[in-house]
């Protein structure tokens, strides 16, 4: 059900390529949402329709859905699913709004500041998958974290649903609803980020699109980077358990199932210093997935080249380990784990200990679900209020402070032979200027 890679005696250099990833060739599906993408930008919202029809097989009048459905989806959410987006909600605010960021001035000599100041993207364009499952809990995520950081038009999209009318699903609708978000397209795809990105009749363009989709969904970021801000290109879901003797195999296999259920791609990897509890977790893995609804995508999932059981010699190793895949999601199921996973450099979100499951991440925690994938943790950060702020720096000097940085701007500009950078301070004072 599961393979195992052995890397008890000596770790190979390229850890990296020793171990088990998903296939997601981006670059290859570029070619493919190119002419979608150009589609879009030259024929707005209709083409975003007929993609739509083509990809979803629903034929939509227009992409943004009525503000009064949104509101519908709300009042007819059961109770209980309500009980839990708000407090998911509650939570989550109350993490990202620990993360905004103060204006800070630093005195750099007398006369001269300078203050960087924290401003929020104008608009944004957020992404909510459709596809195997249903993710209200992205919509928590994606829109907390923009609203606490202050930007003042937010937009969702979620991909059509034949069963839903052509719209999205209703509790996306719903959750929509829960944090104020009226202006909600059903689009997904390639063409949902064409539509952000170049705007259309229906949807002003946005500054910046965020949140996670299929491999189409990603190309379209790449292949509109620039013209659009991203947050990242995110892929096949992963989790990554370091554990030893200490660690229940039952935890462990279920947390393993829990993010193999996404998707046949999704990469499920325990690393463990221990043969017995690597063991008792593969027959804990027949026992459960037997017993899990969605048996068929799990047992794929397992099975691929993406996920394994890794064997190492100690934790140690396995830190060195754990820190070259860069898991999305890394659990920490070892003696003192608190200490160990203070070690982690590389992790979208690392999970401590037997009662902080990712499953818990993925939906009340408090923490962002929106994190990077393929290895991207050695690089990147997941979805937060810093991802919708940018830094400015603001530039204040008296002229005396001028007057005593000129000599030195002046020697520096010719070095690098732009004398014209040293001319603009001494035109301001009674320096000779160089004709």
């Amino acid at each position: 059900m599961i393979s195992r890679i052995d890397l008890r005696g000596s770790l190979p250099g390229d850890l990296r390529a020793t171990l088990p990833r998903a296939d997601f060739d981006v670059e290859a599906a570029l070619e493919k949402v190119r002419p979608i993408c150009e589609d879009v930008r030259h024929r707005g919202s209709a083409a975003v329709r007929e993609h739509t029809h083509a990809f979803d097989g629903v034929e939509l009048e227009r992409t943004r859905v009525p503000v009064e459905v949104v509101h519908e989806a709300l009042a007819t959410l059961d109770p209980a699913v309500r009980d839990a987006l708000e407090e998911s909600i509650r939570r989550a605010r109350k993490v990202h709004r620990d993360q905004r960021r103060t204006d800070t001035t630093t005195q750099v000599v007398p006369g001269g500041t300078v203050t960087e100041r924290w401003v929020p993207v104008g608009r944004v364009g957020l992404y909510v998958p459709g596809g195997n499952a249903v993710y209200p809990s992205s919509v928590v995520m994606n829109v907390v974290p923009a609203q606490e950081a202050g930007v003042g038009s937010l937009a969702v999209t979620s991909p059509a649903q034949k069963g839903f009318g052509g719209r999205p699903h209703p509790a996306i609708l719903a959750a929509c609803a829960l944090l104020g978000v009226d202006e909600v397209y059903a689009a997904g795809g390639a063409q949902a980020i064409a539509m952000f990105a170049y705007g259309t009749d229906e949807c002003p363009r946005a500054d910046l699109v965020t949140g996670p989709g299929n491999i189409y969904v990603a190309a379209a970021k790449r292949l509109l980077k620039g013209v659009i801000g991203i947050d990242s290109e995110a892929g096949p879901t992963e989790i990554a358990i370091l554990a030893d003797a200490t660690a229940d195999p039952v935890h462990v296999a279920a947390d393993l199932i829990s993010q193999a259920e996404h998707d046949v791609l999704a990469a499920a990897v325990l690393v463990t210093d221990s043969p017995e509890l690597a063991s008792a977790v593969e027959d804990e893995l027949r026992a459960q997935v037997a017993r899990t609804k969605h048996a068929e995508r799990v047992t794929a999932a397992l099975a691929g080249r993406q996920s394994g059981i890794v064997l190492v010699d100690d934790v140690e190793a396995g830190l060195a380990v754990v820190d070259a895949y860069a898991a999305e999601h890394l659990e920490i199921q070892t003696a003192d784990a608190a200490a160990v996973a203070a070690r982690v450099r590389n992790a979208g979100a690392v999970f401590v200990g037997p009662h902080a499951p990712v499953s818990l991440g993925d939906y009340l925690a408090g923490s962002n679900h929106v994190l990077p994938t393929g290895g991207c943790a050695c690089h990147s950060s997941g979805l937060s209020v810093q991802s919708f702020l940018r830094g400015i720096h603001v530039v204040e000097y008296d002229e005396a402070a001028l007057a005593e940085a000129t000599a030195r701007v002046v020697t520096l500009a010719e070095a690098e032979d732009l004398p014209a950078h040293g001319a603009a301070l001494k035109a301001r004072f009674d320096w000779e200027i160089p004709s």
